[in-house]
């Protein structure tokens, strides 16, 4: 595993564990440069002072906050330090809470906490009752000047620890309050409920692949050899105009039990196939 992003514990109570941090996910994002039209040399991006015009070196540049439009404060590393919480090594959980509650909104990006050597007793220990508890731990730590607020979780065997956005950084939904109130009919929920049925299936996420980069990829390795490329297409038409929910969730029903019937036929074919050919190897 590569180098850990962060090392120190993960305290609770008493409790005392040596933890890494790692991270969980990745960004696959195809990454570009700006180049010169004529001869498609890279360019650099120039610090120029907007009053003056003239390029700014790095030791010339403060940081600032504009207070009001056009009129700036300037900020020292030692106002940062003098703002700092106090810099601990450690995870503190503060609460334990239902995992379930938590807003979808408040969840960033996730890290894996690694146990550090002779810690992996506890550690386990403490990822078995986070998941039989079905709480998530909610806790503070600094990293790089800034406090975080996370909330570790237990995750295949293991700690995943999540960074979590603060409250008042989510935006309040308030057109919904300014909807018409409407009451469903209950021969469209129930067909909804079909619908929904209908395409159910066990969450497996190696399903879901992200076309777009796929073929943005396959763009610029045709170009690079001079030929055309191969995409992937699966483009739906869809209508602006407001239709008639009954009768598209009664079509979209009729459309799912097509393809399911599809599937199970094809999938009894190919059943009878391997029946067939195993009757004729025992013959």
């Amino acid at each position: 595993m590569a180098r850990a992003l962060w090392k120190g514990h993960l305290t609770f109570g008493l409790v005392n564990i040596p933890v890494e941090l790692h991270p969980a996910v990745q960004d696959n994002t195809p990454r570009f440069r700006m180049l010169h039209k004529t001869d498609l040399s890279p360019i650099s991006m120039e610090r120029v002072c907007q009053t003056d015009g003239e390029p700014v070196a790095w030791q010339d540049l403060v940081k600032g906050y504009e207070i009001e439009p056009g009129r700036f404060i300037t900020v020292t590393e030692d106002d940062f330090k003098t703002a700092a919480v106090e810099k601990s090594r450690s995870i503190e959980i503060l609460d334990f809470v239902e995992a379930r509650e938590i807003d979808g909104r408040f969840f960033d990006t996730p890290y894996w906490l690694r146990p550090a050597k002779g810690a992996e007793s506890s550690y386990a220990l403490m990822a078995r009752a986070l998941k039989e508890s079905g709480r998530a731990g909610i806790a503070k730590y600094v990293m790089r000047n800034r406090q975080h607020l996370t909330a570790v979780q237990e995750l295949r065997g293991g700690l995943c620890l999540t960074t979590l956005r603060f409250a008042e950084d989510l935006v309040d939904p308030s057109f919904i309050a300014d909807l018409t109130p409407a009451r469903a009919d209950a021969r469209e929920v129930k067909l909804a409920l079909q619908l929904i049925e209908g395409l159910s299936r066990e969450w497996e996420p190696t399903r879901y692949k992200d076309d777009y980069t796929a073929n943005l990829l396959r763009v610029i390795e045709a170009k690079s050899k001079g030929s055309a490329p191969r995409l992937k297409t699966g483009e739906r038409k869809v209508s602006a105009n407001v239709v008639n929910l009954m009768e598209r969730l009664q079509a979209s029903l009729e459309a799912t039990k097509g393809k399911q019937k599809t599937a199970t036929s094809a999938k009894g074919k190919k059943v009878a196939a391997s029946h067939a050919k195993k009757r004729k190897r025992a013959a």
